[in-house]
């Protein structure tokens, strides 16, 4: 009895108090990620409370905090909850749109055929098998590839009482785009104010819900789409998609440094085609050089994301409307996409975490 009498909830605060947190740097306790501490006949249950469902380090941090427990005279077993809430970005008080949706990411290219679309789909996609809600806008106004990516909605897009547009659910997670609205084979011909003016709409009367992340998949290059947008919503960050060649890098640059002039964070650096796999012999082949992404992320002082070969299973999930992280879950290059995913949360973690504010809704995680 003098052992177990010994098992408090404020030794258990104490030895989390130890615990830290891997890419803050920060003890739990000053994170005020422990949410709950009970304590019977020396048997604890403790409640951690993730900032995003896409972690990682989960299972680390999890034998860590068990681990920090037991180490406490008198305990007999530890009951660990892990859940996850994401952190809300604050807004400007002139960016109040979408106030449902927590954090906004962009996903740009300085030039057209790096594989935007495709790594925005798959983001999208990543999250929500991570146990996130997400949504996806497709502001590609000219370029609407997002529709034949996803394939056939399981609920199409469709308006409302009250004129409110519903958006579309593609594999769980929510979609607009323009290409719902026109033919297959249709052309956008309008001029900037129109592009401003559809995209306020997408942005104002579309029921987007309450969402974790909204991945908005934007035109390659530094024109009207994302200035409007840089202006109508409050955007956490924007993932930089890029090939390795030298003339992709180049225009990578140039889209940061119109990021940077409308005040949007780099989350990080992507670099897809990044080399080819033969898939008979196993042989690599840098197709388009290698290793420019890596490079350009520590010239930019950003994260490097990761790298994705080139794959046929990519280009036929798209193609197909099978998303390679849906269509082939096991994959390698789904995998890939689930830990970018991961990383581009923890990145929107690490910069939200300095005036955090936390929005009702545990997501379980074990």
């Amino acid at each position: 009895m003098s052992q177990i009498s010994q098992v408090t909830e404020q030794a258990v605060h104490a030895a989390l108090a130890k615990v830290m947190e891997p890419e803050l740097g920060r003890d739990l306790e000053t994170l005020k990620m422990v949410h709950k501490v009970e304590v019977k006949d020396g048997e604890v249950t403790v409640g951690v409370e993730l900032m995003t469902p896409a972690c990682l380090y989960k299972e680390e941090l999890g034998r860590a905090v068990t681990d920090a427990v037991k180490k406490i005279p008198g305990v007999t077993a530890v009951n660990l909850e892990l859940t996850a809430n994401v952190v809300k970005r604050s807004a400007r008080p002139d960016q109040g749109r979408l106030p449902g949706v927590k954090n906004i990411i962009a996903v740009a290219a300085g030039k057209g055929g790096v594989g935007k679309s495709t790594v925005a789909t798959n983001l999208a996609l990543a999250l929500r098998q991570w146990g996130a809600t997400v949504g996806l806008l497709d502001a590609d106004v000219y370029g609407p590839s997002v529709p034949t990516m996803l394939g056939e909605p399981d609920v199409p897009a469709g308006n409302k009482a009250g004129n409110k547009i519903i958006p579309a659910i593609h594999w769980g997670i929510r979609v607009m785009s323009v290409g719902f609205f026109i033919e297959k084979d249709g052309a956008v011909v309008w001029r900037g104010p129109m592009v401003h003016k559809l995209l306020q709409q997408f942005l104002e009367d579309v029921e987007w819900g309450e969402l974790d992340y909204l991945i908005v998949d934007l035109p390659p290059g530094t024109g009207d789409a994302q200035l409007s947008l840089s202006q109508l919503i409050p955007i956490t960050g924007a993932v930089m998609v890029t090939t390795p060649q030298e003339v992709a890098l180049i225009d990578v640059v140039k889209a940061c440094s119109m990021f940077k002039k409308v005040e949007i964070p780099i989350l990080g650096v992507i670099e897809n085609m990044s080399y080819y796999v033969c898939p008979g012999c196993g042989h690599t082949d840098e197709i388009f050089s290698h290793g420019g992404g890596k490079r350009l992320a520590e010239t930019l002082g950003t994260t490097f994301l990761g790298e994705v070969p080139i794959d046929a299973k990519v280009r036929s999930g798209g193609d197909t409307g099978r998303p390679v992280v849906v269509g082939a879950p096991e994959s390698a290059n789904a995998k890939l996409f689930m830990e970018i995913a991961a990383r581009v949360a923890t990145r929107i973690s690490v910069l939200t975490n300095s005036a955090p504010k936390r929005v009702a809704g545990l997501v379980s995680i074990r």
